[in-house]
């Protein structure tokens, strides 16, 4: 076998012409630096996210610093985030000039707890950073209740929950602003780097634009020290054409996700959750079992790559050391780190092939000890 953790080449094989075409325009155009392509998308990303604006940048790293910037994030604040998340998440805080305040998960999702995030609350506070890890909403409700009790901004990192649902609304509209990445890997991906800000604050969506482009509304007007973080006109267009099949993707992703639930049932490994009310988008299907690296081992031989989202948490990573948190401050996201594993999940997937995968994993982990019930007297 050879089953990539994500297809990038059979996902382009479906789309192929119509990428071609909006790549031969915008180069027939020659709008290369905030182009009509950029504008475009942020219109159509901006009504799929059922917000009024959209800025294009050029990565979900910079999205979520200047979202934190445009939201007013600065030096001597303090941003509350969860320990089980990207590197990047906490960069973002950092570059801000602000401290990253981590809060452990809960044990199912692998999402930042909400009961914890009250007790992390100081002065020095203004935001609150939940993460839709994996593709599942945070739980959304009850970080805005402690957000609207301490006058705190929430800025999502909506990073790998392209399309997901909280409750019937889209992420991009749960906070004050939510930044998104289009990583190539993610459920919407450029073929580079490429990111958004979305926000139904138009002047929270002014300073976006500027901060992305030097600092200026109109050219050679400086009104503020700015970055150049824009969004590629090419990107944008490719980003025009796959957002048409999101929805069919994620779809397809559940497909994929419900599959790998009926195969590894009754294997002895502990499946990933969904939460009633959710609609997840499973941009990783992450499973736990404690001999984590010996079968990522087995299956690479077989030709199945998996991947660890994530293995050192951050307050354990050497760039974090200035938070003095050691081993055992977060338990929950440190024995996740040991034991998950994300299998391949891709909307390109066969139910055939998932289930091979799934075979391969329950061989390796073996099947739970199911005890009878006990006889009727």
């Amino acid at each position: 076998m050879h089953v990539p953790l994500v297809d990038l080449r059979a996902q382009l094989a479906s789309i192929a012409p119509e990428i071609a075409g909006c790549w031969e325009g915008t180069l027939e155009r020659g709008d290369f630096i905030l182009g009509g392509a950029v504008a475009a998308f942020e219109r159509e990303f901006a009504a799929y996210c059922g917000v009024g604006h959209a800025v294009g940048v050029d990565s979900g790293t910079s999205a979520l610093e200047l979202a934190l910037r445009a939201v007013g994030v600065g030096p001597g604040d303090e941003v509350i985030t969860a320990a089980n998340t990207f590197i990047a998440t906490a960069f973002a805080i950092s570059h801000c000039g602000a401290t990253p305040v981590l809060v452990d998960v809960e044990p199912d999702t692998l999402n930042m707890d909400p009961a914890l995030v009250e007790a992390a609350v100081t002065p020095r506070t203004r935001a609150i950073l939940p993460v839709h890890l994996y593709g599942q909403p945070a739980d959304m409700d009850a970080l805005a209740a402690v957000a609207g009790a301490h006058g705190l901004a929430i800025v999502e990192d909506a990073c790998q929950a392209h399309g997901a649902r909280h409750r019937g609304r889209r992420t991009g509209g749960l906070g004050h602003a939510a930044a998104f990445s289009f990583y190539p890997g993610k459920n919407l991906g450029a073929y580079g780097d490429a990111g958004a800000v979305v926000t139904d604050d138009a002047e929270v969506a002014a300073a976006l634009r500027k901060l992305r482009n030097y600092g200026q509304e109109r050219k050679h007007h400086h009104e503020h020290v700015g970055f150049n973080r824009r969004l590629d006109t090419l990107q944008a267009a490719v980003l025009s054409v796959k957002l048409r099949h999101l929805d069919a993707w994620n779809a397809g992703r559940r497909r994929v996700a419900a599959r790998y639930g009926e195969v590894l049932g009754d294997a002895a490994v502990g499946l990933p959750s969904a939460r009633d009310g959710l609609e997840h988008v499973w941009h990783l299907y992450v499973i736990r079992l404690d001999d984590r690296d010996g079968l990522a081992s087995a299956l690479a031989e077989d030709g199945i790559a998996t991947g660890i989202h994530y293995p050192v948490p951050i307050h354990l990573q050497p760039a974090y050391a200035e938070l003095g948190a050691g081993p055992g401050s977060f338990p929950v996201t440190e024995a996740a780190a040991g034991r998950i594993l994300s299998l391949p999940v891709y909307a390109e997937l066969t139910d055939a092939t998932v289930e091979e995968i799934g075979a391969r994993v329950a061989a390796f982990a073996g099947r739970r000890e199911v005890r009878p019930e006990p006889a009727a007297p």
